[in-house]
């Protein structure tokens, strides 16, 4: 019986066809050659024609960046495909060393392909698409490793439970589809202790009659080491005065008694007075409070501290009655704030939408039960009582120690010269914003962490955006300041596509906007007090539910449509579908203010320490 079988299969993988010699090792057929090799799949209980024909071809070709979109039709003569549940079509991707990828396609109508052929309706579901991201195809989500690889379509098609088809070949010639004959394309990978960068070249092969790609790697290194003060921030001196030495001298200052009027501003993600601290600062000085203003700002977390900064750190830290932060700051967390001083967290972003801190414990990058990270706020702000146990799970402090005072930064909302003159700020400077409407870009970063912070720029399609908006918008992209690849824009597209990474304040740049497209980032929370459209352009919402998670369930939260696609964006934006009927509820749920007062409402609460109901008497 096997041996019956042995010599159909033999006959079915012809040379003509594959150009490879057929083996039988055990219970597996492996094409042997020195393009392919390693193809197993299990034997066909039954063939019931030795010689099948094959039909097979792209009918369209895209390249994104390293994101390969395809579709085409794929059929063996005489062997029905009338129901798409009896259909498997696979892309194989194989190199030299015997390393394969296998990509599953979705099946497709033949009706439904760009083409003029017409095919017999036997083969309904010959047709296929089918997306590639080779900048993670990995199973762990790094690149293609380097190595020069073949792509081949595969097909397995039952036409009963016991009988099966199954065959493999090459594209066909798809030389058409690669502009000046060929596509070239960086992948980058990025962790806290880990850079790749990619090459990637695909072009036709003309011998295998398929598409070949050739993975270069480019760089591959740990980005710690290129701190240019690594030895003094990295040195064990330095680590254990970090550690050891500067929690003793916090200790020793309490040798000194905590200054009432002493207010302290410390940030590792501002180096200037900007966001909630401003609002807060501007509204204590309109006042004239008889108090003291200290400020220790620095751009990054990553920032050298030199030691005498440090010293005068734990100084401030142990005697100021008030120490404001806006943002994760590491040096705070293992100390013990004093009975006579409030640490108080101005959290810098609206609402709450994606998890964050103890809410991620057991997840990829969640932190440690036993880390003291955050837990010694003694207050920290919010925009709304529903979200205060959020709030309080995350930070891991008891409930009482939130506040819904609002947002201090979310003032501007409500002040209409202030808004008037950014937009003229803003037009001056940009007069090419001035006579197009405008789409935000601003979705947040991909990674754990600052260190690895990325975003994906192969999930839009710059040229489709290009060819169906540019005639009406332009397009803005305001990427995460965390993200560490480069964003380009080709120069053809440069009279659509601005970035506007570098500008500090997204909240102004949203007084010029007319349509926000974001993801998961909390700019939607301050984006929905202007009652405007937002698009949730969110391409990879699967794997980010089962990695990140969300406080509430991300289809019924969004206030606006869901697009996973960028012809999913540029529909909605066609037929003007955006769901503002979901914004006031929206609103209504996650603040409980909305009166542009909460800075007055933070300095009363929590300088002042006013009763909230002393506090709307004096109003």
């Amino acid at each position: 019986m096997f041996t019956r079988i042995k010599k159909r299969i033999k006959r079915m993988f012809k040379p003509r066809q594959t150009e490879n010699p057929v083996v039988i090792e055990g219970n597996e057929i492996v094409i042997k050659s020195d393009k392919i090799t390693n193809y197993s799949t299990e034997i066909p209980m039954d063939f019931k024609d030795d010689d099948v024909t094959v039909h097979r071809k792209i009918t369209a070709l895209n390249w994104n960046g390293p994101k390969l979109q395809l579709e085409g039709y794929y059929y063996l003569e005489d062997i029905p495909m009338e129901k798409d549940d009896l259909v498997r079509k696979n892309l194989i991707l194989y190199n030299k060393n015997n390393v394969k990828y296998i990509i599953p396609l979705k099946d497709k109508k033949v009706l439904e392909l760009q083409m003029d052929e017409v095919i017999d309706e036997r083969y309904l579901w010959a047709g296929f698409e089918g997306t590639i991201n080779f900048a993670t195809i990995t199973k762990d989500g790094k690149p293609l490793e380097a190595a020069d690889y073949m792509l081949y379509l595969d097909v397995e098609v039952y036409v009963s439970s016991k009988e099966k088809y199954k065959k493999m070949f090459p594209l066909g010639n798809i030389e058409e589809y690669l502009y000046d004959g060929f596509h070239a394309a960086k992948m980058e990978y990025f962790t806290a202790r880990r850079e790749l960068k990619y090459n990637l070249l695909a072009t036709y092969d003309y011998t295998n009659k398929t598409l070949k790609l050739v993975s270069t790697k480019l760089k591959d290194m740990d980005p710690r080491e290129m701190a240019l003060d690594a030895p003094e921030t990295s040195g064990f001196l330095y680590k254990f005065f970090q550690k050891k030495i500067f929690g003793f001298i916090y200790k020793v200052c309490w040798l000194f008694p905590v200054d009432k009027k002493k207010i302290l501003f410390a940030s590792d993600s501002r180096e200037g007075l900007n966001g909630n601290f401003k609002f807060v600062y501007d509204e204590m000085v309109s006042r004239n409070l008889d108090v003291k203003y200290e400020f220790l700002l620095k751009k990054g977390v990553g920032e050298r501290k030199s030691y005498r900064e440090l010293i005068y750190l734990a100084y401030q830290l142990a005697t100021a009655k008030f120490i404001l932060l806006d943002d994760f700051y590491p040096m705070v967390y293992p100390l013990k704030i004093r009975k006579n001083s409030e640490l108080i967290q101005l959290w810098h972003a609206v609402g709450a939408f994606k998890t964050f801190g103890f809410s991620r414990i057991g997840r990829p990058g969640g932190p440690s039960p036993k880390s003291k990270n955050h837990r010694n706020y003694t207050k920290v702000t919010v925009s709304s009582k529903n979200i205060a146990p959020h709030y309080a799970e995350g930070f891991g402090i008891p409930e009482e120690n939130v506040v819904a005072t609002g947002i201090p930064r979310t003032d501007i909302f409500f002040d209409d010269e202030y808004k008037r003159r950014i937009r003229d700020e803003i037009y001056a400077e940009h007069p090419y914003l001035k006579d197009k409407k405008v789409i935000t870009f601003a979705p947040t970063f991909r990674g754990n962490g600052q260190q690895s912070a990325h975003y994906p720029m192969e999930a839009l399609d710059l040229e489709k955006l290009y060819n169906e908006l540019s005639d009406e918008y332009v397009f803005l992209l305001k990427i995460h300041p965390f993200v560490k690849n480069d964003i380009q824009i080709p120069y053809q597209y440069n009279d659509f596509f601005y970035d506007f990474s570098d500008y500090r304040e997204i909240n102004d740049l949203l007084f010029i906007t007319d349509i926000l497209v974001t993801d998961y980032s909390s700019v939607c929370f301050e984006f929905a007090l202007l009652n405007k459209p937002m698009i949730f352009f969110a391409f990879d919402v699967e794997e980010y539910v089962q990695k990140r998670d969300f406080y509430y369930n991300y289809h019924s939260f969004i206030p606006g449509p869901l697009a996973k696609t960028t012809e999913d964006m540029i529909k909605t934006i066609h037929r003007q579908d955006f769901r503002m009927e979901k914004i006031e509820p929206f609103i209504n749920y996650f603040f409980d203010h909305v009166d542009g007062e909460s800075s007055k409402r933070v300095v009363d609460r929590l300088i002042l320490e006013q009763e909230e109901d002393a506090e709307i008497a004096e109003r």
